[in-house]
């Protein structure tokens, strides 16, 4: 049984009352068409009665033509006796009745000729039914006076026929309209109340938690899909915050350890100021570490966040990979490798700071790790085309590469495999490429170049006017 608490819960629903607003508006249309079907019937049958009253008339007329009263009176007679006639009465000039078929009308209704709605009695006896009638006063000559009607009592009784059962469908329709909207938002609110639920448990901390989707495809379980999407979302950038603070809170535990050490050391054992510029010259080196770790983790952050989206303009990737290009050459030739480029033509909407810095941690990546074993002199190509509608950047090394079961780990934040952790970084390089990547639209992939590791940057593409592929080798090849 419904409480009035939770009857009143349910008026107050955005659904209720959109469903009594559709229901006022049904009773309104259905009101309407039921007055116009009385409207149009009792309109019918008057005409139908006007018809016969005339035809009557026309009909007593010529009969009083041909005839005369005498033969009038017969017809008269005659066609009063039928079942379900039409009503008659002649009178002479002094009122006296010749001919009728009705016991009682209105004093005075004779006296002018016309057409008009009256009531009448057919019987004389006590307490007769008095009915209502269309009739039509002729006058004929020598002042005889011809009344020709009709009875109306059954355009009444058609009417209340056609009206009555519409009014009591109108109030089943309202009844079972009401019945129904409140089956239907209590189902509403069933399911709202259910997505309140697990809001509050998320809010409450469980970020676990997804809204309930039935399978039906409706409004409420594309919301849910949609709600669903954007928690899971919630999930990976909190559980991403999580690891981060985790790995922050490792990783530069030891170089703030050894920057203190350093300095207590210095405060303790330095004693000339060579020592003491040293000790300065340590500690600068080893805050800019910091300060560069902290700014790869504020650029990555604000890539993932999309925040700088709206700043997007379109940008020529090639301009920029060939400059970023050259300007790693002569890196790449002090480690013994050949730095190739192969550019063709393509232009991105996206940020040109951003790109020109995962492109650096690309080429930076392999010239750290590319260099082939065996001291032969290695190669790095960096190759741009367009393909499907996509802007492919690779960078491909000549080094061992990197197993295909770490391949997903390496764009992970402080994530360094064992091989480079000899070498200087954060490892924050491969996870600002992927973030760049997945801001500007695009993905970040890893496949064996046979020698060597080849890093993929797929971004949607806007084409350029010439299709001219650049090749040019750094190295004056």
């Amino acid at each position: 049984m419904m409480l009035p608490r939770d009857l009143s819960r349910l008026v107050r629903t955005t659904a209720f009352k959109l469903l009594a607003v559709y229901l006022v508006i049904f009773a309104l249309f259905a009101v309407s068409m039921i007055g116009y079907v009385a409207w149009h019937t009792r309109r019918l049958v008057e005409s139908q009665v006007t018809e016969n009253v005339d035809a009557e008339v026309r009909f007593l007329a010529e009969q009083y033509r041909l005839g005369g009263i005498q033969r009038l009176v017969l017809v008269i007679d005659r066609r009063a006796r039928r079942p379900g006639s039409s009503i008659y009465l002649l009178t002479n000039f002094a009122g006296e009745v010749l001919a009728s078929n009705v016991s009682e009308l209105p004093i005075g209704l004779l006296d002018q000729q016309g057409t008009r709605v009256t009531t009448y009695k057919r019987s004389e006896e006590p307490g007769a039914k008095e009915n209502l009638a269309y009739v039509e006063v002729f006058m004929l000559p020598g002042g005889y006076r011809l009344l020709v009607g009709k009875d109306i009592e059954d355009r009444d009784t058609l009417r209340q026929l056609v009206v009555r059962p519409a009014q009591g469908a109108l109030v089943m329709i309202l009844i079972l309209g009401l019945a129904g909207g409140v089956f239907v938002t209590r189902r509403v609110l069933k399911r709202i109340d259910a997505m309140n639920a697990t809001t509050e448990r998320i809010m409450a901390g469980d970020l676990t938690g997804r809204l309930q989707v039935n399978g039906t495809g409706d409004e409420f379980d594309r919301l849910a899909q949609s709600l669903n999407a954007m928690l899971e979302r919630i999930e990976s950038l909190m559980a991403g915050l999580k690891e981060v603070s985790d790995n922050i809170a490792h990783d530069l535990k030891t170089p703030l350890t050894r920057l203190r050490n350093r300095a207590e050391e210095a405060l303790r054992g330095a004693t000339t100021e060579d020592e003491w510029r040293s000790a300065l010259e340590t500690t600068i080196e080893e805050s800019d570490g910091l300060i560069r770790t902290f700014d790869a983790l504020l650029m990555i952050a604000r890539a993932e966040a999309g925040q700088a989206r709206a700043s997007m303009v379109e940008v020529d990737l090639a301009d920029i990979t060939e400059n970023v290009a050259e300007l790693y050459e002569p890196l790449a030739d002090e480690q013994g490798l050949d730095l190739v480029t192969e550019i063709a033509p393509a232009s991105i909407v996206g940020l040109r700071e951003l790109l020109a810095q995962a492109l650096s941690n690309l080429i930076d990546n392999a010239i750290k790790y590319g260099v082939p074993r065996g001291g032969v002199r290695g190669r790095i190509v960096v190759s741009l085309h367009r393909q499907d509608g996509f802007a492919v950047l690779s960078v491909t090394d000549s080094g061992p590469g990197i197993p295909d079961a770490d391949r997903d780990r390496v764009v992970e934040r402080f994530v360094r495999l064992e091989a480079s952790r000899s070498r200087p970084g954060s490892g924050l390089g491969l996870s600002l490429v992927a973030a760049v990547a997945r801001l500007h639209g695009g993905q970040l992939s890893f496949s064996d170049a046979a020698p060597g590791l080849r890093a993929t940057l797929r971004l949607p593409s806007r084409a350029l006017p010439s299709e001219m592929t650049i090749a040019r080798t750094l190295d004056g090849r």
